[in-house]
């Protein structure tokens, strides 16, 4: 059944003394799980292994308590309590076939110890780079021995554990080895520091003690960051990145090469496209005999197999294309190209391990559900009776919701208001830079084209009467939200009455930005300069949202060549999106356009073509030229079909009804991941045992 174009994808490559099935390799990736959550971590990678990665790896793993990096919620492998955990995780990895591999860290000038309470270990003695009031040790000689033979320890616990590829990592400006290797952190006047070998010396010693400890049974590869995008001040793929590769080319049994820092290697498709890497880490197997695996954010087959036979890559690395669909490589090999789950590029799975939480994902709304509630992402048990199922409402959470109850073998309808599916996911996927997000839609409406038991209605408003006409037993209402237009966000609780009145012409809401783009600002400058009303200055957006929506539509109207000035009450720009990785660049591009930012201030009035701003911590007003203000701030639930219902509740039995629920942000807006899983959710839950709130709140616990 596969296309033999992608045959090359499936064959075996031999690494070191082991040999991966095929060529798809989960590199490592952090989860949320970790060593606090055992049972969620095995369930997550176990997954991974049954839907076809030859490889794969755990996240990173702290050898030693003076690297420890609470309360982020990496691996562990401080002694030989942790091994049987990840004996459990390696077996459910080899069940399926594939390749266990770790990643061993000691993260350095990386971590403050928070647990600990070690001072942590640099290579001279410096502030840590987390927001810490704490500073590095510089490593004295015993220092270096000490670390080396925390390593060693660690990887053989790892041997011993099961693992059959084991990780010497110096990426992500994360990792004491890296530390080492940097001339902005190394200052050293030793045999370990100033010339580029002295400041390898501690790499190439771990490399050779971990080969020396494991390397007759375990493959050992090196994580390796060849580019940190900061010039001459960081490591460079045409310098010494170039350097390292070529001074132990073929010393590690596998190079994983990739961009430093985190947010450099994970940028969202906002900024980078599929294989933007491939220009940085096209050089590595030119100075290597060994395989290289590298990452680009690859969900197509075609632009994999491109990187294979054009000489990048030997091994196709991912983190996110594998969570957003672990069955992947099991689609391609099948010839189900179009059931693939495509990333969507938006990082909402690392936002998981940097608010210290269990990953979710926008396309996979089972990613971290695996073993805490038993769900597959291919698998939904079926529906124990017949059932019909009304939905209403075709954006995220009504489309999965259709999608997972038609594979359960309900009798769907699914009816949508507007003249195209998606809601909210099709507005925002015309916004700069956010086309990928389309996928969360069209791969949902793939699933449901196929499916005999549906049917689907667009432009199909519809009144309680209506649905209770329909006679379906069980309905969910998936109708969205809308945006405030009356300022309404974290820091103004209370509508703002200078927003109304004879201002409220120029106030241009979020909505009308998404139906109609730039078109909406001009056209109300033009009715308000008909009226005689100040149409001179800028275009205002305000954001008390904090997350990517008002900076996306600043860019969008910049780019349509209107002057705006950018409001917030947060000390920096979209704050929200540092958990995405996203921030300095959002901030970046913001001033790259030309627009103005102006933060820590909230609205305090508006009079003419003068908006009043004031500092959030002294009051003091400053006034700002405005001819248009769009608040970027809360949204409320469309929930009036709900209410009607309710309303009319005495009547459900009649009309053969038997539940009416909200799903999705008609019942709490939200991000677009919590729409797609409250759908699934709904779907999953329907006639089924019915778990209570607080014992799905505890359950994390029974996994320490």
């Amino acid at each position: 059944m596969r296309d033999p174009r992608y045959d090359i994808l499936f064959e075996p490559v031999r690494i070191g003394p082991v040999t991966t099935r095929n060529r798809f390799y989960q590199v490592p990736h952090c989860s949320g799980m970790g060593h606090r959550y055992p049972a969620a971590e095995q369930g997550l990678r176990q997954i991974k292994a049954e839907g076809g990665w030859g490889v794969v790896s755990t996240q990173e793993t702290e050898i030693h308590p003076s690297s420890d990096i609470s309360p982020s919620n990496q691996q562990r492998l401080w002694d030989e309590r942790d091994i049987g955990r990840l004996q459990a995780l390696t077996e459910a990895i080899h069940a399926h076939g594939s390749l266990a591999a770790i990643q061993l860290a000691h993260n350095g000038i990386h971590t403050a110890n928070r647990l600990s309470r070690i001072a942590p270990y640099g290579p001279a003695d410096m502030l840590v780079d987390t927001e810490d009031p704490v500073q590095a040790r510089a490593m004295d000689k015993s220092d270096i021995r000490a670390f080396r033979q925390w390593h060693r320890d660690a990887a053989l616990r790892a041997k011993r554990a099961g693992f059959d590829i084991v990780y010497v990592y110096a990426g992500h400006d994360m990792t004491l080895l890296q530390h080492f290797l940097l001339k902005r952190y190394n200052q050293r006047s030793d045999e370990y520091g100033g010339s580029f070998e002295n400041r390898l010396r501690l790499f190439r010693e771990v490399l050779a003690d971990t080969r020396e400890a494991v390397g007759d049974a375990c493959a050992v590869a090196v994580r390796f960051a060849v580019e940190e995008l900061l010039g001459q001040d960081g490591l460079t793929h045409d310098g010494e990145g170039r350097d390292v590769i070529a001074a132990l080319a073929d010393e590690p049994d596998l190079w994983d090469v990739n961009l430093s820092n985190w947010a450099n290697d994970s940028q969202t498709a906002r900024f980078a496209q599929e294989g933007f890497q491939e220009p940085y880490i096209a050089f590595v197997k030119s100075l290597t005999r060994k395989p290289v695996v590298g990452v680009g954010r690859y969900t197509s087959p075609d632009a994999m197999v491109r990187a294979i036979r054009s000489g990048i890559l030997d091994l196709v690395g991912a983190a996110r294309p594998s969570i957003a669909d672990p069955f992947l490589p099991q689609k391609i090999e099948q010839g189900r190209i179009d059931d693939i789950r495509e990333c969507i590029g938006c990082n909402i799975c690392t936002a998981g391990d940097n608010t210290a939480a269990p990953m979710r994902c926008t396309q996979n709304p089972t990613i971290g559900e695996e073993a805490r509630k038993g769900w597959h992402p291919e698998i939904i048990a079926p529906l124990p009776r017949p059932a019909s199922v009304l939905i209403v409402g075709g954006g995220p959470a009504g489309l999965e919701a259709a999608r997972a109850l038609a594979q359960r073998g309900a009798e769907v309808t699914i009816a949508d208001a507007a003249r195209q599916w998606g809601g909210r996911v099709s507005l925002e996927a015309r916004l700069p830079g956010l086309a990928t997000w389309a996928r969360v839609r069209d791969w949902r409406l793939g699933q449901l084209r196929q499916a005999s038991n549906v049917q689907m209605y667009l432009d199909s408003p519809l009144s309680a009467q209506d649905v209770l006409a329909f006679g379906m037993a069980h309905v969910a209402i998936a109708t969205g939200a809308h945006w405030r237009c009356d300022g309404v966000g974290r820091v103004h609780r209370q509508p703002l009455p200078f927003l109304g009145g004879a201002n409220a012409a120029r106030v241009v809401g979020v909505d009308a930005l998404l139906e109609r783009g730039a078109a909406a600002v001009h056209a109300a400058l033009a009715a308000n300069h008909a009226q005689g009303a100040p149409t001179q200055g800028p275009v205002v957006v305000f954001d008390d949202d904090r997350y990517y929506m008002a900076s996306v539509l600043a860019e969008l109207l910049a780019r349509a060549g209107l002057q705006v000035h950018f409001v917030t009450p947060a000390p920096i720009v979209a704050p929200w999106s540092e958990h995405t990785l996203e921030q300095p660049r959002i901030h970046r591009r913001l001033l790259e356009l030309g627009v103005h930012i102006t933060l820590l201030h909230q609205l305090a009035g508006w009079q003419g073509d003068r908006l009043d701003l004031a500092c959030v911590y002294s009051g003091r007003l400053q006034p700002i030229a405005c001819a248009c203000l769009v608040p970027v701030t809360a949204r409320l639930p469309n929930h009036g079909l709900w209410q009607a219902l309710q309303a009319a509740s005495h009547s459900w039995a009649e009309h053969g009804i038997a539940s009416v629920e909200r799903i999705g942000d008609c019942l709490a807006p939200g991000i677009i991941a919590a729409a797609n899983y409250a759908g699934h959710a709904y779907a999953r839950s329907l006639l089924s045992v019915q778990v209570a709130e607080s014992a799905c709140a505890t359950s994390y616990d029974g996994y320490r």
